[in-house]
């Protein structure tokens, strides 16, 4: 389904369907999203006339949704480690080399120069798709400009096991061996990793960015968080496959997760998972000034509802931990971000997220025949009756009939 959608997009329906994203974000209190973007040109690879329309796309669309965007300009030349052509959708995704990359993206830098609230930065997809020397390309193009470098790393054992067998080094290595590790780059996910390699991303203050929902989602496995906190990398979190788009969900299934692989509580301080919810992911965008409330940094905040059932009667003295391990995106009532109001008593000012999001789907996702759209309910069978909820005090009529829906 990701390719039959990536077949789809074009720059129009990409801002429409990146508008509606980026405002449900703001929705859920997140003020600034990094982009991990790929999907850079027409079908079979070829350029458009602006070869960077998909990325301005992106960029349009975050300035209507209100959220600072970090575009991860991503580097993508090969379809697997053992150096596999890219091949049908995938075309859409390569630029030949990584020469030719850095001259698009460096196009990109400069067309978006003037916007305060974009920053353009790099990713390596993985080394899966990026061969060695191309890293190095990549990662002394983010070093020149202080720019931030993301990579996919060790989501999957099988991206070990073709990285050992095809270099010789494990992912981290890897990347280690071609200057790509640092306190500018984030490893997103690093789910299966050496003790060697904890030790290398920590000793390189590498930062790395755990996404549970994805994880679990995917059935990928759960990260070494407190083994790399403690080895010297700063956490952050993320939401990749926006499998739920909930960072308060995000920050507390990093402990929770860990509590069920280790059966043992207490992995991580609540005010830890908020930094990591907060300060963690601005500085690994490339917003070192936010994530905090303090004289001189970005006015980006979010406020949360204490009247909800998740919160309602919170001890002040425990906020932080009744909002780490309680709140839900459904508590944010109010975004700002660089002073400006985003979303006010929990509806967003100037997207109607819903019905956006609901159009913007249906418009590039091709459901099997008798699949609603987004928005769209069940039509129940014809010559089924009506089943009405009962009136107060009467007895219900038993349960839906079998072919009824949510």
């Amino acid at each position: 389904m990701m390719y039959a959608v990536a077949d789809r997009l074009d720059p129009d329906s990409c801002f429409r369907l990146a508008r509606a994203v980026y405002a449900e974000l703001a929705l859920a209190g997140v003020t600034a999203v990094g982009e991990f973007h790929y999907l850079h040109h027409a079908p079979g690879g070829r350029p458009y006339a602006d070869p960077n329309a998909m990325g301005a796309a992106l960029a349009a669309a975050a300035e209507v949704a209100g959220i600072r965007l970090t575009l991860l300009d991503t580097c993508y030349l090969r379809a697997d480690v053992d150096g596999a052509p890219l091949l049908g959708t995938q075309l859409r995704f390569g630029d030949g080399d990584a020469m030719a990359w850095a001259e698009r993206t460096s196009a990109l830098a400069a067309a978006l120069a003037h916007r305060p609230d974009v920053v353009v930065g790099a990713a390596v997809h993985s080394v899966r798709a990026v061969p060695a020397a191309d890293m190095a390309v990549v990662a002394g193009w983010s070093a020149d400009r202080d720019a931030p470098l993301h990579v996919h790393l060790s989501e999957q054992p099988r991206e070990n096991e073709a990285c050992l067998a095809a270099t010789g080094r494990t992912p981290a290595g890897l990347l280690a061996d071609r200057g790509a590790l640092g306190p500018r780059t984030t490893a997103v996910h690093a789910t299966h990793l050496t003790e060697a390699d904890i030790a290398l991303l920590g000793g390189t203050a590498t930062r790395v960015c755990l996404c549970p929902t994805t994880e679990r989602d995917l059935a990928d496995g759960v990260g070494p968080g407190s083994a790399l906190a403690a080895a010297g990398s700063p956490l952050c979190v993320g939401s990749d496959s926006h499998a739920v788009v909930d960072l308060f969900e995000e920050a507390r299934a990093i402990e929770l997760d860990e509590r069920l692989v280790t059966r043992t509580r207490g992995h991580h301080h609540p005010a830890a998972l908020l930094v990591a919810a907060t300060a963690g992911g601005s500085a690994s965008l490339g917003w070192p000034d936010a994530g905090r409330i303090a004289p001189g940094s970005l006015a980006d905040f979010t406020t949360i509802r204490l009247d909800t059932p998740r919160l309602a009667g919170a001890d002040p003295a425990g906020l932080v931990a009744h909002a780490v391990f309680a709140a839900t995106a459904a508590d944010v009532s109010d975004v700002v971000v660089g002073g400006r109001a985003v979303v006010t008593d929990g509806r967003h000012r100037s997207v109607d997220v819903g019905r956006d999001l609901a159009e913007a789907l249906a418009a590039v996702v091709r459901r099997p025949a008798g699949v609603p759209a987004p928005g769209r309910g069940l039509t129940r069978p014809a010559g089924r009756p009506v089943r009405r909820p009962p009136a107060a005090g009467a007895a219900p009529e038993g349960p839906p009939p079998a072919s009824a829906g949510r």
